[in-house]
């Protein structure tokens, strides 16, 4: 039943993928990656459940940490672009 839940956890993963290399916007891509990082936290703790090792769950709370802290990260990045674009074509009026 793991091995199943860890192959379902490993398709979600491949068509997020997908929807990162083929996402028409910027933020459906960004989402898409960010799915693709919630989905190695499960991945992981799934594996700390079928290989018997407990400290994958601190490996997957670890990553998860690192995932949010670095979407927010690209997201705040991309919306200082947008900024400036729009502060350049105001001086440029």
């Amino acid at each position: 039943m793991l091995i199943a839940a860890a192959a379902a956890v490993l398709v979600s993963m491949a068509l997020a993928l997908a929807r990162a290399f083929l996402g028409p916007r910027l933020y459906n891509r960004i989402l898409a990656i960010n799915t693709f990082g919630t989905k190695t936290v499960l991945f992981i703790a799934v594996l700390g459940v079928i290989s018997g090792r407990p400290y994958l769950f601190e490996i997957a709370l670890l990553y998860a940490l690192v995932n949010f802290v670095t979407t927010v990260a690209v997201l705040r990045l991309t919306h200082l672009d947008e900024l400036l674009v729009g502060m350049d074509e105001e001086e440029a009026r």
